[in-house]
């Protein structure tokens, strides 16, 4: 595997692996890389590109009473793990490489970038759109690999790049889960182990509220009965809610489109999910 830590690095690796390949890959990360950024390197392999996998901790996407300091960092790891799934290239820029001294330019995203996470963590997605837009114009993939966990993040990357034209796919992929149902995240290590047996209950309540919702009740009422469950069992409630998956527009009945997507917090973790109903 090809490790590149400056533009000149990347962009002769990524002209030879183009050159061999015929197509590029890229799976965008932050680090702390568990089982599901994996399966992002792994369905970019089995496309048969030359996948490039990014590792940079962004810091334009933290909210300002998010601690940036206190995310898991591993690069050793991470490498070690991109190699074993056949990563042809990791790409670890630096702060300055990414966000030069003197630079004006941002990426605003509204549309499925409006509530939710955006209510939540103000300036996130202008954070996320903005890293990403770099990381195409660097990299150049053909396709770009997001996981299905962050089902707000990986609709505003496929409106972002329909609406600016840009010359690659958005692929999404299923999430992955711990063998209990838990969504895996970087930050999942950070629960305590009584707090890491109550976790689970997010999924379970939203297989639970999609069956009612399939089954006709009506979905203020299972919605308010699934938050107070999740209250009474310690989760502070964020949000949840049923969407249209695309556009994450609340929604007042089961399409095929649906999506159910929820934020949490147990103690000081910050938990993700969705299903599609």
């Amino acid at each position: 595997m090809l490790i590149a830590r400056s533009l000149a690095e990347l962009r002769e690796s990524c002209a030879r692996l183009r050159q061999d390949a015929g197509a590029l890959a890229l799976v965008p990360t932050m680090g702390a890389l568990h089982a599901g950024h994996r399966a992002l390197v792994r369905a970019g392999v089995a496309s048969g590109a030359a996948t490039v996998a990014s590792i940079f901790v962004n810091p334009l996407q933290f909210a300002a009473n998010e601690d940036l300091s206190r995310y898991p960092r591993d690069e050793g790891g991470d490498l070690a793990a991109l190699q074993e799934e056949g990563c042809a290239l990791a790409w670890v820029p630096d702060l300055a490489t990414m966000y030069p001294v003197g630079e004006a330019t941002t990426v605003s995203v509204t549309g499925p970038a409006e509530r939710w996470e955006a209510d939540a963590r103000p300036g996130h997605f202008r954070g996320v759109a903005t890293v990403c837009a770099k990381l195409f114009g660097q990299v150049r993939p053909d396709r770009a690999y997001f996981g299905e966990k962050d089902w707000q993040q990986l609709q505003v990357m496929k409106r972002m790049v329909a609406d600016l034209l840009l010359p690659l796919e958005i692929v999404g992929v299923e999430t992955v889960r711990e063998t209990d149902g838990l969504a895996m995240s970087s930050r999942n290590r950070f629960l305590t182990p009584q707090e890491r047996t109550l976790a689970p209950a997010l999924q379970q309540t939203l297989r639970s509220v999609a069956e009612r919702l399939r089954g006709g009740d009506a979905v203020s009422v299972v919605l308010t009965d699934a938050a107070a469950s999740l209250a009474g069992q310690g989760f502070e409630l964020n949000y949840l809610a049923l969407v249209d998956g695309p556009t994450l527009v609340p929604i007042e009945a089961a399409t095929a489109q649906a999506r159910l997507i929820a934020a949490m917090r147990l103690g000081t973790v910050r938990l993700l999910d969705n299903i599609g109903v």
